[in-house]
């Protein structure tokens, strides 16, 4: 008997997809909400690109501790873009959470409860 006889996994039948479990083409997040992706984008856009303008802080003065402007202006958006970063991650990862939240709670509600089966 050769590998060719074997049925791809796809097309296996499964017990899952039989007992009305997850199938392959059973969705594992719900409808995105894109405000907390645009606020996200936003914000690390602004860590990439205000830094990247020379305009903004192309100065000597004032200076700070015996710095120009130029140097600490962009030293300080180091703990700004960190802070940037870590709000935008925090937007995703919640929203992604909330997706797969209403997926599980869609699946479970429309699950058979035990003890229900005549």
């Amino acid at each position: 008997m050769s590998g060719h006889d074997t049925p791809a996994p796809d097309q296996r039948p499964s017990s899952e997809a039989s007992s009305g479990g997850p199938t392959r083409d059973t969705p594992t997040r719900g409808p995105a909400r894109p405000l907390p992706y645009v606020i996200a984008g936003i914000l690390l856009a602004a860590a990439i690109v205000l830094p990247l303008v020379p305009s903004l802080y192309s100065f000597d003065q004032p200076r700070w501790g015996g710095m120009p402007f130029f140097y600490w202006y962009q030293l300080l958006w180091v703990p700004i873009s960190a802070t940037l970063s870590g709000i935008a991650y925090w937007l995703t990862v919640s929203e992604d959470r909330r997706r797969r939240a209403a997926v599980r709670g869609a699946g479970s509600a429309a699950a058979p409860k035990g003890g229900d089966a005549a």
